[in-house]
């Protein structure tokens, strides 16, 4: 059975020996034609006058296109047909397309794109959270508010009381390849478009409105993305779109890639948030109450920093039961980028938002910060009976079992106050925090390491050292309801071999392998015998992105329904043959045992095919149980929650800011994981990633919009050589309770979020030079630190 088992990924050789293909690997017909973009150099204002002569006169140059040369919608828009490909006449941000060019070339379009001569009108333009408040510049006519008990009183009546804000920087995607996109003219103007893209069908669909032609004109496919995080959700419209109104135009192969400092002017990042917070608590660190204001940098266009909002606003319990609690969410409209989707979508700056005031209340009552998480944690409430009702019980592996033995630190105890539901009213019938923090904080050391540096730091002026833990509880779903879908086509041909197609991405998470394991398991062949091709919409229709973490559990378990339906056929065939029952064939090892007799998998399919038994089958799948009302912020929105937890050390130096991770003890759930390599793989890679974004990564826009770090020399993502010298990773090994494919979960966004735990390490570590609170605001870099360790000796 070839589920569960840690193998590669699929495409590991070809990736490192660079034979894997991506889009500007893809040979390209003679002739064909590549395209750039002519960018506004203005944050806010409306075009008097272009002059693109120079431009149509440069080497190489077949055409240039305006707003007004294209055919039908110009609009690149995810959601609110707000996007023009080309600016209608108004600019909205340094970066904003507003010509397009096509040349014989690359070079030649990039270098002709340079040569335009745009007359701006300059506006003020809005690019601050207080500058779009005072002009009252948001999406949506207000602030979107969600809560959970009476939040005034119960603020009023706590025994101790804090107020804070403090500011959260964005995230530039940073994906290996960057955006490109291939149009191939087909005959009756259809169009095939090949895209580095998370949503196939998204492009397909905004081609076709380009395009004026029904869906079915339009072809996308992906074989794979050298990373997308998000990024490549909607941002990899414009270039799909260029290439087929470009290829309609000339009749020519059209394509297109942004160079690396393009790609970071024009697209979308990370939201960047303020948050403010008002909070009620006991002696021992109990919440009573919490009340958020979420301020979100939207950027020029809505793109989907909705749905991006909200999820903030659904993880701002994180994993604590909260009595009261009231969030605020204000979604405004600035000059820049348009902020789009990236790993977590909103979810990390919600849960940053809670522990900071964890971690806020712990200083503020000198209480170890692991205590107060512990004394607020959601009730366990069922999620080991289940557990054990399938028949396999919690255990870590990699780290140990011996972690679950002798004398694990017990809970704290449970409030009375609390109620098991987060607040927007979701029961939490799965939480398991408590036993994988009791486990963790024994692999990790945590209470002898936590002596150890508070002895250190007390000897040490310059360099001082920190440690913090920090758990994750992440919902798993779209929050947009009908997302929750996905389709499956499977064929078994008369030799055996078997072909599969989905609706999912692969980026590199290795979602391809995954469900490949599901099919062969199905099957009970080797998964060699499986072979898993591009995702194309010409063979699965309407498809959700590939997001939302649910890539495996969607897809996965269509898969499986198309499988199941054509062993189904064999074993019908193959028993009325042998005058046996169905439950006397069984599939196995390769083989297929029918009674007692034996014959190859091979062997059976063509004696299905010679039987004339269907072997091909769809498969469909949906996610059951969700229901959500975003306006009255109340329902289910998710079908389960990963988990995970994380203890981080830290080392700063107090003369320059400077600091680096030390050490991190990772225990993440995936659930019984359907491929144990791969998801260790994706905790890793998003622990660091997460770190990365409250730590190196900065943004910076000048006071004129234009992005300053805007090229690897001016934005620092982590290197090899900023992971942790001892990097401990783990999975907490126990079904899903919920049903999904093999009872695994959902393992892609959930370990970004343990990277909070680099972050507070910082900021313990900054509290050890004096008596104020560190106020350490993210990104953490040098710069942060050395000026919180300042705020810190007061």
């Amino acid at each position: 059975m070839s589920i569960a088992k840690p193998l590669p990924h699929d495409a590991a050789k070809l990736h490192v020996t660079g034979a894997a293909r991506y889009i500007d690997d893809v040979p390209i017909p003679a002739g064909s034609l590549h395209l750039a973009f002519g960018l506004s150099e203005v944050a806010r204002g409306q075009i008097t006058s272009m002059d693109l002569s120079a431009v149509r006169a440069a080497e190489g140059v077949v055409e240039v296109l305006v707003a007004d040369d294209l055919p039908f919608a110009n609009d690149v828009s995810p959601s609110a047909h707000d996007e023009p490909l080309l600016s209608d006449g108004t600019v909205h941000y340094v970066g904003q397309p507003i010509f397009l060019v096509i040349a014989k070339g690359h070079l030649a379009a990039r270098k002709a794109a340079r040569l335009g001569k745009i007359e701006i009108e300059e506006e003020t333009p809005i690019l601050t959270v207080e500058e779009a408040l005072a002009a009252d510049s948001r999406f949506e006519n207000g602030p979107r508010i969600w809560a959970k008990g009476d939040v005034v009183p119960a603020l009023d009546a706590a025994p101790h009381r804090l107020t804070g804000s403090f500011e959260l920087g964005g995230q530039e995607h940073f994906y290996l390849e960057g955006q490109a996109a291939l149009a191939l003219p087909q005959e009756n103007g259809d169009m095939v478009v090949q895209s580095s893209t998370q949503h196939p069908t998204e492009i397909q669909h905004k081609v076709a409105e380009a395009l004026g032609i029904p869906m079915h004109g339009v072809r996308c496919e992906v074989r794979r993305m050298g990373g997308g995080f998000g990024g490549k959700e909607s941002q990899g419209n414009a270039l799909a779109v260029a290439c087929a109104v470009a290829a309609r135009a000339t009749g020519r192969a059209c394509k297109m890639r942004y160079d690396r400092d393009d790609d970071m002017m024009i697209t979308g990042k990370r939201h960047d948030f303020r948050i403010d917070y008002d909070v009620g608590f006991d002696a021992d660190g109990s919440v009573h109450a919490v009340d958020f204001t979420q301020y979100t940098r939207c950027g020029w266009a809505m793109d989907l920093s909705l749905p991006v909002a909200d999820r903030a606003m659904l993880h701002a319990d994180n994993a604590y039961d909260l009595p009261a609690a009231r969030i605020t969410s204000h979604r405004l409209k600035t000059n820049t980028q348009s902020a789009t989707a990236f790993r977590g979508f909103g979810g990390p700056q919600g849960v940053l938002g809670i522990e900071r005031v964890m971690d806020a209340v712990a200083h503020e009552l000198g209480l170890d910060p692991v205590a107060v998480r512990r004394r607020n944690y959601y009730p366990e409430m069922g999620a080991a009976a289940e557990a054990d009702d399938l028949g396999a019980a919690a255990h870590v592996s990699d780290l140990g079992a011996a972690a679950l033995e002798g004398d694990a630190p017990s809970p704290a105890g449970i409030s009375a106050q609390k109620t098991g539901t987060t607040p927007y009213g979701m029961e939490v019938t799965d939480f398991i925090l408590d036993g994988m923090t009791d486990a963790l904080l024994v692999t990790s050391d945590y209470e002898v390491r936590r002596r150890e540096i508070a002895a250190w730091n007390a000897q040490q002026t310059i360099l001082k050292r920190g440690i913090a833990f920090s758990p994750v509880k992440f919902g798993i779903s779209f929050t947009l309801t009908h997302l929750n879908q996905a389709g499956a086509l499977v064929h078994v041909y008369q030799d055996g071999s078997i072909h599969l197609n989905h609706g999912g991405t692969e980026m590199g998470q290795g979602l391809f392998q995954k469900v490949a394991q599901v099919a062969a398991s199905r099957f009970g062949v080797p998964l060699e015998t499986v072979k898993i091709t591009a995702t194309d919409t010409g063979k699965v229709p309407n498809t959700s992105a590939t997001a939302a973490s649910s890539g495996s559990d969607l897809n996965g378990m269509a898969v499986m329904q198309a499988c199941d339906v054509i062993r189904a056929r064999m074993t019908e065939a193959l028993a009325l043959d042998a005058a046996v029952g169905a439950d006397a064939v069984r599939f196995e090892d390769g083989e297929v045992h029918v009674g007692e007799r034996v014959m190859s998998f091979a062997e059976a399919a063509s004696f299905a095919y010679q039987s004339r038994v269907s072997l091909s089958a769809t498969g469909f799948y949906k996610t059951p149980d969700l229901s959500w009302d975003r306006i009255k912020g109340q329902g289910r929105p998710f079908f389960y929650f990963a988990q995970g937890c994380a203890v981080t050390e830290v080392v700063i130096d107090t003369l320059t800011g400077e600091n680096r991770i030390l050490r991190a003890d990772i225990l993440h759930d995936a659930g019984a994981s359907l491929n144990p390599a791969l998801d260790i793989g994706q905790v890793e890679g998003g622990y660091v990633q997460g770190a990365g974004w409250l730590t190196t990564e900065e943004l910076v826009w000048d006071d004129k919009g234009r992005l300053r770090t805007h090229a690897p020399s001016t934005y620092k993502i982590p290197a090899c050589s900023d992971r942790p010298d001892v990097f401990n990773v783990a999975l907490w090994d126990a079904p899903n309770p919920a049903q999904t494919i093999y009872r695994s979960k959902a393992v892609g966004e959930p370990p970004f979020m343990l990277g909070i735990s680099a972050y507070l390490a910082l900021s313990d570590a900054v509290g050890s030079c004096g008596p104020n609170y560190p106020d350490l605001q993210a990104p953490a870099t040098a710069e942060e630190v050395l000026a919180a360790v300042r705020r810190t000796r007061g």
